[in-house]
């Protein structure tokens, strides 16, 4: 077992108090400002008031926002959660010409830049969809998130399968269960924790994409995380910006706890 000095172990601890420091510090300032009696945002905040919380969660565009977000980010991830899955299962379960090129192009989207993914959707859907007479509009959007929301579901559903005994299977059908049943009752209860776990983060990433939302968003649509980019160039409505990153920050801790309670009862099993 390594044993370090009492140096070495206050050294790493000051590191990772800076470091810890850079990431939440700013997320700190954020939660306050969202309380700044102030009509723009600074620090130090000259008091504290409920007046932007209050005007935040009564505009209407915030509403509308928040709406197409969850609804894209729920379509969104219903697909990542069936393309992902079956995808998993053929290339856990079989053996084939271009194996291991086809994983390589389900997890692409994922390492690509997002303004690289988003200038192609956009290319693709205006350049060659449209003179075709298709419009994609609000679906284009989802179809885009779900290009990459697809890669957690797979990421997470394939690495279970590779641990799970087939054996299981095979024994559940020499006992006459058939292939729905042994599913049903054997393969998914296995891989359960990873399928909701990849769905949880699947609908965070969603949930906050921005970059590939910019250039696929059809006119007169936000996201979330769209409106707040828009409201950014308008310093009187920073503070219901803070209020809105605040709420976010919140909620985005959801998924997150849930995945990892997911993942954790997964390896227990």
């Amino acid at each position: 077992m390594l044993r370090l000095n009492r140096g070495t172990k206050i050294a790493l601890a000051l590191v990772t108090l800076i470091a810890l420091g850079f990431m939440y510090i700013p997320l700190l300032v954020i939660i306050l400002n969202s309380f700044n009696a102030g009509r723009v945002a600074g620090w130090p905040i000259p008091g504290f008031s409920l007046e932007w919380w209050g005007k935040a969660l009564a505009n209407p565009a915030v509403h509308a926002a928040l709406l197409n977000s969850v609804v894209v980010a729920l379509i969104a991830t219903a697909f990542a959660l069936v393309l992902g899955t079956l995808a998993a299962f053929a290339l856990q379960r079989f053996s084939f010409f271009g194996q291991h090129t086809v994983n390589l192009l389900i997890v692409l989207p994922i390492t690509l830049p997002g303004i690289v993914t988003g200038v192609a959707l956009s290319n693709t859907f205006h350049q060659v969809l449209k003179p075709m007479g298709i419009n994609v509009g609000y679906w284009g959007m989802i179809i885009a998130h779900a290009t990459f929301c697809v890669v957690m579901v797979f990421n997470n559903v394939i690495a279970r399968l590779r641990r799970m005994n087939p054996n299981l299977e095979e024994a559940s059908m020499d006992l006459g269960a058939g292939i729905a049943q042994t599913f049903r009752l054997v393969t998914f209860p296995q891989f359960r924790s990873a399928f909701i776990a990849g769905g949880l983060l699947a609908f965070a990433l969603s949930f906050d994409e921005i970059v590939v939302t910019i250039f696929t968003a059809p006119p007169g649509v936000e996201t979330l995380p769209l409106w707040i980019m828009n409201q950014m160039a308008r310093p009187n409505e920073v503070n219901q910006v803070n209020v809105i990153a605040t709420v976010m920050i919140l909620l985005s801790l959801i998924p997150v706890y849930f995945s990892q309670k997911a993942s954790a009862a997964g390896d227990a099993k």
